[in-house]
């Protein structure tokens, strides 16, 4: 399913190229600043398919990051069970009846400029997923981070069906690098939700 990423709140956010020596400490600092003080149940929703090579981002970034067995944040959306278009609303359902107060942290792909592929997106706010649906899709996320896989603007499905592989996995990897990064500066108390660490 095609999904195009409307940014509800172009403030509060921060971009970097993939290719960028210092991304990771950078975009660290910057993510774990739109984090709550406070404790929380931390989810991440990685929305996409990988029925489409650019909009496969979000359940590689699922599947990786699964991978590395968080401890303090759960996962919806992977290769094996991915959200999508047409189960978001049912899982969106499943997190707000299985978590008391969840911090969702959307991930997706989304098409930009020429001069913004291959830059990830930090940003405060959820992100609004657009389908090619008759029915409107929920706003998801309280943070958000996104990849920008492919130039928009005309005949969007073909772009997303012929966006490379390479781009999009390589991305996948760093994300899902920065969410282990940000598991392992969580910290709970038993039965208590997790909240940020400064050390780790």
């Amino acid at each position: 399913m095609i999904f195009k990423n409307k940014l509800l709140d172009n403030q509060d956010q921060f971009r970097m190229h993939y290719t960028d020596p210092e991304f990771h400490l950078n975009m660290l600092n910057r993510f774990l600043a739109l984090l709550p003080p406070s404790p929380r149940e931390y989810v991440v929703v990685s929305i996409g398919t990988d029925r489409s090579t650019g909009d496969a981002l979000g359940p590689l970034v699922g599947s990786l990051f699964s991978e590395k067995k968080p401890r303090h944040i759960s996962i919806y959306g992977t290769l094996d069970n991915p959200v999508h278009a047409v189960n978001l609303q049912d899982y969106l359902h499943q997190i707000e009846t299985s978590y008391r107060h969840p911090f969702i942290i959307a991930i997706d792909a989304c098409l930009g400029k020429q001069h913004s592929v291959g830059k990830i997106i930090a940003g405060k706010g959820p992100i609004k997923p657009g389908a090619a649906l008759n029915k409107p899709l929920p706003a998801i996320g309280d943070a958000h981070l996104t990849g920008v896989v492919n130039v928009s603007g005309f005949m969007e499905y073909a772009v997303l069906q012929n966006t490379r592989l390479q781009i999009v996995m390589a991305m996948a990897k760093l994300i899902a690098d920065l969410l282990d990064d940000v598991d392992q500066r969580l910290t709970y108390r038993k039965r208590m939700p997790a909240v940020v660490s400064t050390t780790i």
